[in-house]
C-alpha cells in the first residue's frame, strides 16, 4: 500500500449499525494507514446512529465523536475523498446499484445479519452488536495486518473479498 493511508467506505442501508460499527472500529485499530467512513444508501430522514451500537463501541474502548449517519451520495460529489476500498456490510446495500466512485475503488462485500432487528429485550440486543462488533473487528484486524508495501488495487480487492469467507 502507498504511503497514504488508505481510504475505506463503508455501506449499508441505513447507515445506523453496521456500517457505523465498521467505520469507528477501523479508525481506532487501522494505525495510522486506513481512513475509515461509512454511509447508507437510504438512510433515513434526520437517521442517527442506534444508540445500542454507540454503547457497544463505547463498551470496547472506541471512540464515538463525530460518528453520524449520511448517504452514500456525499462520496460521489466533487471534492469527497477518493476511496480505495468500498465494503458493503449488508446484502441489502451490497444488491444496489451503487454511485460511480471516482478513482475506481476495488470493493467487496462483508455480510452481516443486522443486530437492530429482532424482538428480544435489551440484553438481547446489546449482546446481538456486540458479536456483530467482534465479527467486524475480526476481518478488520486481518485487513490492518496485510503487509504495508507490495498491495495494489486488484491484491487490495482480492484480499478483501477473500476475507468475507474469514
Amino acid at each position: 500500500m502507498p504511503d497514504q493511508p488508505q481510504n475505506v467506505l463503508f455501506l449499508c442501508t441505513h447507515n445506523s449499525a453496521r456500517s457505523i460499527l465498521a467505520e469507528a472500529t477501523l479508525n481506532h485499530i487501522g494505525r495510522g494507514r486506513f481512513n475509515a467512513f461509512s454511509a447508507g444508501s437510504r438512510p433515513r430522514e434526520d437517521q442517527q446512529p442506534n444508540p445500542l451500537g454507540l454503547q457497544v463501541l463505547r463498551n470496547a474502548g472506541i471512540p464515538t465523536d463525530g460518528l453520524h449517519c449520511k448517504s452514500w451520495d456525499e462520496f460521489g460529489k466533487p471534492g469527497a475523498p477518493h476511496m480505495d476500498l468500498v465494503i458493503t456490510v449488508c446484502d441489502n446495500a451490497a444488491g444496489e446499484v451503487c454511485p460511480f466512485w471516482p478513482g475506481q475503488p476495488a470493493t467487496a462485500h462483508w455480510g452481516y445479519a443486522d443486530p437492530s432487528e429482532g424482538d428480544g429485550d435489551e440484553a438481547q440486543k446489546l449482546e446481538a452488536f456486540r458479536k456483530t462488533l467482534h465479527a467486524i473487528r475480526h476481518r478488520l484486524e486481518l485487513l490492518v495486518n496485510l503487509p504495508p508495501t507490495g498491495v495494489d488495487k486488484l491484491t487490495l480487492q482480492t484480499r478483501a473479498r477473500a476475507l468475507a469467507a474469514s
